[in-house]
């Protein structure tokens, strides 16, 4: 069988779509598929990284495009880079040959409405893989007016796209219900999360201890949000805590990643003089489970607009390493889900967006009880979202769509 997977971001590239993607094609190639890419030709959250255009990677043909590579500083700098990778995609799209399946993701926004329009033109089946769901997230963050002739046009276009689809994955309940309040029968929606990575990540408590003297976290109780800074997933009640916290000085606060609101931590961090708060770029693979490891509580945010939107990805890999969370964010959520199922209540503290002050009790207490190490509770709950069990569904979903695919 043929597969095209199209996104924005692929293997080397290290953001969470970049390395699942990444995880998919491997296991489609493994399964005997022929599998062909089209991605940026640029880093997601450095644009002046540079990947080659063309690429055979074990096995996987890979098609990178050029993008102008402006950045994330304004809007219309995103709205021109997601628009040359559309006029690009297409022009690269037109001159492949028909796939039996196309899996698209959402980056940028609505390209699995190209995806859906070229197996219009060429055949084959469609299977959009929802990371996030727009415009729905657009409007949700203010960026789109809900109603407007913009809004309403994109509507249009992501029903279009989402009705030929052979089946959808969604990543939650939360997003599944969403999908069917648009009219998409319960039949064509596929309910799981993405996985761990369970190869590259285990609790390592050697690599915890070298990372930790590294960055000067020796004896310091490290409150870490890892991976991708978005207004989706709103900081401000977390860093009013590390405020709040400066003058205790067992506690340390390690943001690790990237994204827009990335130099706002920075930049708050910097206005109040706070030594309290280290920030640091996407780790590599290779030092995942270090950086992971390192911390004594990892923090996974999710705004209250957003639920069925986006999806807390990292919380995985967090359960993985058995290390307990912090939830901040809506009481119906799929966090709030995932901590109901854990045997001790340890492991999971919630919190609300604005309740700081809740946030600074929750944090000195758990300061007060130490590093507890990794969980059992955690971990049998990991073995739900590993990589084995889910890719291979979604490896499934794949090949039941290209042998079926719907004739549009």
């Amino acid at each position: 069988m043929k597969v095209l997977l199209l996104n924005q971001c692929f293997y080397p590239d290290y953001v969470a779509t970049a390395q699942h993607l990444s995880d998919l094609a491997l296991a489609l190639k493994a399964a005997g598929h022929e599998v062909t890419v089209v991605a940026s030709s640029r880093g997601y959250d450095n644009p002046q990284e540079r990947y080659p255009v063309r690429e055979n990677w074990q096995g996987i043909e890979i098609h990178r495009i050029w993008t102008a590579g402006l950045g994330k500083k304004a809007k219309w700098r995103r709205f021109v880079d997601f628009g040359v990778f559309w006029l690009n995609a297409t022009f690269i799209l037109l001159k492949l040959p028909r796939f039996d399946v196309t899996v698209c993701l959402t980056s940028p926004p609505l390209i699995s409405t190209l995806g859906t329009l070229m197996t219009v033109i060429k055949g084959g089946a469609v299977v959009p893989w929802i990371m996030d769901l727009n415009p729905d997230e657009a409007v949700a963050a203010g960026w789109l007016r809900a109603g407007s002739a913009m809004e309403r046009f994109l509507t249009a276009m992501q029903r279009w796209s989402f009705s030929r689809a052979a089946r959808i994955v969604a990543l939650d309940r939360f997003m599944a219900q969403r999908l069917m309040a648009k009219g998409i029968p319960a039949s064509v929606i596929h309910t799981d999360p993405p996985w761990s990575h369970d190869e590259s990540v285990r609790f390592d408590p050697e690599g915890r201890e070298s990372f930790r003297a590294e960055h000067g976290l020796t004896g310091k109780f490290v409150v870490m949000y890892s991976g991708n800074h978005s207004p989706c997933h709103p900081l401000d009640t977390l860093l009013q805590a590390a405020r709040s916290l400066a003058p205790d000085q067992r506690l340390h606060f390690l943001f690790v990643g990237g994204g827009s609101e990335f130099l706002k931590v920075k930049a708050f961090r910097e206005s109040h003089a706070l030594q309290n708060i280290t920030t640091l770029p996407y780790q590599p693979m290779s030092r995942l489970a270090a950086s992971l490891s390192s911390a004594d509580l990892h923090a996974v945010v999710l705004g209250d607009p957003f639920v069925g939107i986006v999806h807390p990805c990292k919380i995985y890999n967090i359960l993985t390493l058995g290390l307990p969370f912090l939830s901040i964010g809506p009481e119906e959520s799929h966090l709030r889900d995932l901590a109901a199922q854990l045997s001790e209540p340890k492991d999971a503290l919630s919190c609300r967006h604005g309740e700081s002050a809740r946030l600074v009790s929750l944090l000195r207490t758990a300061a007060d009880q130490g590093f507890r190490g990794p969980s059992e509770s955690s971990k049998q709950l990991a073995a739900h979202f590993s990589m084995e069990i889910l890719r291979g569904r979604l490896v499934t979903v794949i090949e039941e769509a290209g042998q079926k695919g719907r004739v549009v």
